[in-house]
């Protein structure tokens, strides 16, 4: 009998220690900062509803939704049938964003304060193909403001973000802004059909993965003719060291309509409303930038570092994702951070501070009962620290060979002995330096920094 494979699904992890306090730390950072800016969490299910789920990211996007299977006697009953349909097979799905589930949450429950200001950290499923900080399953950091549509929510999430990554140390990052109804009028001004305008998004969008030969294959391959591929990468490519004014005002020239102007000043008032805060020298104009999701209404954006292809993460508007799910149409903007990303640049960078999170003192045992050095254990954990008892009886050097190997690698052992017990003391070793003292059982807590510090022994 073959044995089964002990390693995860293609695309799934395993967080071992160490990872997993990596993440920590940056979801504890996220959560703080969002905080800060007022945003409230919530959490929704992994599984939700496929009629919740689809529709809402194009075509493209539904066919990477995982679909969970109908359960006992309704899959046996499909299955008997000669032809089944995706329907009868599925009712489910495990979600594919946390803006769906949010919207449905917002539709649902009618006693949300008026200006709703959520974040949220969960993770997500896509049926996508692995690659470089690319999942099956991953983790978003998302922060959103519903209800209203003053330009001021897009500068909350905008500065709550830019936070998030300054307090994780990022210095190089940028904000791309664009606007959604631009893109539309960038689109008919290169001459191509509004039929095609999905196809032409989705490949713009990969302006940063693929390049513009890329980009211009793509498009040909959708059937768009190389005279508007052409134009419309002309359109969206900044002139030399054009600014964002300068930038603006030729956009506004070149599409020369009312909607045009309407939607470069919201952007330009987002560049203003943001100046004072973490974002304001970030943001950049980027009239390429065209996030994938078909959900988006108004301003979009996506942070960029400059050796990572792809972002760290994006958002935008959505002013018509809550009306799908109720009677009222409801305004709202979010942004959603890619911890799998920002978690690979940080360890390429070398970014994280020390972190640890096994014991900061493994307990090692001479010939005493199991019951009075579990006592002692329990001593020292009310003072604070992180204890290990080593769980067995072995000799010293085998107890402190454990406490200095990989995996454990505790700072100090603490030697327990008869002579130890009878003094109501306890021998400590930093296990780095050799240095050792015995000191009472009561202050190890305060003595502990002092002994680590000390100079190595000769």
């Amino acid at each position: 009998m073959t044995r089964p494979s002990t390693k995860p699904p293609s695309g799934m992890r395993d967080f071992l220690p160490g990872e997993l306090l990596r993440r920590r730390y940056v979801i504890d950072v996220v959560r703080k900062v969002y905080e800060l800016y007022g945003f409230a969490p919530i959490e929704t299910p992994s599984i939700e509803n496929l009629t919740t789920l689809l529709g809402k990211y194009g075509a493209e996007g539904d066919q990477l939704l995982y679909r969970i299977l109908h359960r006992r006697d309704a899959l046996k009953r499909a299955l008997e049938k000669d032809e089944v349909t995706e329907g009868e097979l599925s009712d489910l799905g495990l979600r594919y964003d946390l803006t769906v589930p949010l919207a449905r949450v917002v539709a649902q429950y009618g006693d949300l304060p008026r200006f709703f200001k959520r974040y949220q950290i969960q993770p997500v499923w896509r049926a996508d193909r692995p690659g470089r900080g690319r999942f099956r399953e991953f983790y978003q950091c998302d922060v959103d403001v519903t209800g209203t549509d003053s330009l001021l929510a897009e500068a909350d999430v905008l500065t709550a973000v830019a936070k998030v990554l300054e307090e994780l140390g990022f210095t190089d990052f940028t904000i791309q802004l664009n606007h959604r109804r631009l893109l539309s009028l960038l689109i008919a001004a290169a001459g191509i059909d509004p039929e095609q305008e999905e196809g032409a998004l989705i490949s713009v969008d990969k302006l940063d993965k693929i390049g513009r030969a890329g980009v211009l294959e793509e498009l040909a391959g959708r059937g768009i003719d190389e005279t508007g591929a052409e134009r419309l990468l002309e359109l969206i490519f900044r002139e030399g060291e054009e600014s964002d004014q300068e930038l603006a005002d030729r956009l506004k020239e070149r599409l020369g309509s009312d909607d045009a102007a309407q939607a470069v000043d919201e952007l330009l008032e987002i560049l203003d409303i943001a100046a004072g805060g973490p974002a304001g020298n970030r943001l950049r104009l980027n009239p390429g930038l065209a996030r994938g999701l078909g959900y988006y209404t108004g301003p979009i954006f996506e942070i960029t570092v400059e050796d990572l292809a792809g972002s760290l993460g994006g958002g935008g508007r959505y002013d018509g994702l809550v009306g799908m799910f109720g009677k009222n149409p409801v305004p709202a903007v979010g942004f959603s951070l890619g911890l799998e990303r920002i978690l690979l640049v940080m360890e390429e960078r070398d970014m994280y501070p020390p972190l640890q999170a096994g014991p900061q003192i493994v307990l090692c045992t001479l010939d005493i009962e199991r019951s009075r050095a579990f006592a002692v254990a329990e001593k020292l954990r009310r003072q604070g620290l992180r204890v290990e008892l080593y769980p067995e009886a072995a000799k010293l050097g085998k107890q402190l060979q454990y406490a200095d190997s990989e995996g454990v690698k505790a700072p100090c052992a603490a030697i327990l002995g008869e002579d130890e017990l009878k003094n109501a003391c306890i021998t400590l070793k930093a296990l780095a330096s050799g240095v050792q003292e015995t000191v009472p059982v009561d202050e190890v807590a305060t003595r502990l920094d002092a002994l680590l510090e000390r100079p190595p022994v000769d």
